[in-house]
């Protein structure tokens, strides 16, 4: 790991850190610059309580960049991925990150109550439609996936994570090799319909269909009901080896939805009957994503999140969405960083640069960070509630940067504010929200010598008043 020598621009070695009881100013003077400090987030770091100084002691306003920084990548457990707006299947490998393959559970609903499918309705077929809202990676590659009958029931609203599945029969209810088409029009009975895809549930085997049509009706008047005597589906997919795409599909589109064709086995001329049980917002459903342990991933990654080498950090850093990687970060010495001085922290920038100008893989438009104790619960920063426009995280296409101000943070971490231990992490989305972010980036690590711009490396850039 790279440890660096405090190092204060214009300033004088200072003595331990001693708490503001100690300071000659006034108790309420004291207060007031603090709040300041703390809560004027839109002025200008250098202009924060200099008025309520002398103009002698403005000289005490330092700027340091050279805070020792520990970070290094770490693999995330899981993230949250129950009801999601959009659904995930598809399986890729990244030259970097190796291969990652998605899956998901979901219910279906139906669309009426007290359907009436008649005395002797006969199976035509049995149609699973996903309507494609995006995707990442090559389309090209051929893709498999298989879907199988839920034998489990999902709660709704219950928390679900990426690394879960559901039980479900083994019967196999369709195998298909697609190459996905996310842009192309589909032809429904001679109608061009947006991108969607299709999957026959009734090709392998008719019990599924039957089983629909053959719901005893007291079934079919309640949703409740219904969800117990056919729990959902779960759709598997295959790993590739070699390029892939993980592809999403918007669940609260009418086209996502399983349909059932039938006709009346009394009424042969009757052949174009259907219903519809759509894939809503209250079904219960989740995704679940598998990173193959990272055995396909690059040495470097490997190194750090496989071997544990933290010092891999100094020189890149690897962050990844979909419950993949997170960057650890530590400042060891900021409980001492002016020894006996009370000071208040004008402003404080975690800065990121991107190591990658490849944009065959774009970094995630937005990155958040958040503090983990050693139980792994999980809170958010002070300063994030100032909101994103304050905070950071927002990426940078002209510097290739990241930056947040936890300005906030380091003021309580400076005070003892904290009872307990944590470090911060870095994650591509807010791991207690179901986002299924598929970004990645390569950043550069906290090593100062790296090739290139002396700020292109990890850094906490510090403005601080010395108030005694």
């Amino acid at each position: 790991m790279l440890w660096t020598n405090i190092n204060h621009q214009n300033s004088k070695r200072l003595k331990p850190f001693r708490t503001p009881f100690a300071s000659p100013f006034s108790a309420g003077t004291l207060f007031i610059l603090v709040m300041l400090a703390l809560f004027s987030c839109k002025k200008d770091p250098y202009e924060i309580g200099i008025d309520l100084l002398p103009p002698s002691d403005t000289l005490n306003v330092n700027t340091t960049d050279t805070c020792t920084v520990l970070a290094f990548s770490v693999k995330q457990d899981s993230i949250l991925t129950s009801e999601p707006a959009t659904l995930m299947i598809g399986s890729m490998t990244d030259p970097v990150f190796g291969k990652t393959t998605a899956n998901f559970f979901s219910q279906v609903q139906l669309s009426a109550l007290d359907a009436d499918f008649g005395s002797q309705p006969i199976l035509d077929s049995l149609v699973l439609q996903l309507y494609y809202s995006g995707y990442t990676g090559d389309t090209n590659t051929r893709q498999n996936i298989k879907v199988y009958e839920l034998s489990q029931y999902l709660y709704f609203d219950s928390n679900y994570y990426s690394n879960q599945t559901a039980g479900y029969y083994q019967t196999m209810l369709a195998d298909l090799n697609f190459y996905p088409r996310p842009t192309d029009s589909v032809v429904v009975s001679g109608s061009k319909v947006q991108a969607h895809l299709r999957i026959n549930l009734s090709n392998m085997t008719q019990y599924l269909g039957n089983k629909i049509l053959y719901t005893p009706s007291s079934i079919l008047a309640s949703n409740e009901e219904f969800i117990h005597f056919f729990k959902g589906l779960h759709v598997a997919t295959s790993p590739v080896n070699s390029g892939g795409a993980l592809l999403k599909f918007q669940t609260d589109n009418g086209l996502s939805k399983l349909v059932v064709y039938y006709h009346d086995g009394l009424d042969p001329d009757d052949d174009s009957l259907s219903f519809e049980m759509p894939m809503s917002e209250y079904c219960a459903r989740f995704v679940n994503i598998n990173h193959h342990g990272y055995l396909d991933a690059n040495q470097d990654l490997k190194r750090q999140i496989l071997n544990h080498d933290s010092a891999q950090g100094a020189n890149k850093l690897f962050l990844q969405g979909l419950g993949g990687v997170k960057i650890k970060v530590k400042f060891p010495f900021m409980s001492s960083f002016v020894h006996g001085k009370v000071v208040a922290i004008n402003d404080a920038l975690l800065m990121l640069k991107n190591l990658e100008t490849d944009t065959t893989y774009a970094p995630p438009p937005t990155i958040t960070i958040m503090r983990q104790d050693s139980a792994g619960r999980i809170g958010y920063l002070a300063d994030e509630l100032e909101g994103s426009s304050y905070f950071g995280g927002t990426y940078n296409q002209t510097e290739r940067t990241y930056c947040f101000r936890i300005t906030q943070h380091m003021q309580k971490i400076m005070a003892d504010y904290y009872t307990s231990n944590f470090d911060l992490f870095i994650f591509v989305s807010n791991p207690l929200q179901s986002a299924l972010n598929t970004g990645r980036i390569i950043l550069n690590g906290t090593n100062s010598n790296i090739p290139g711009d002396l700020s292109d490396h990890l850094q906490l850039k510090v403005t601080y008043t010395v108030l005694d």
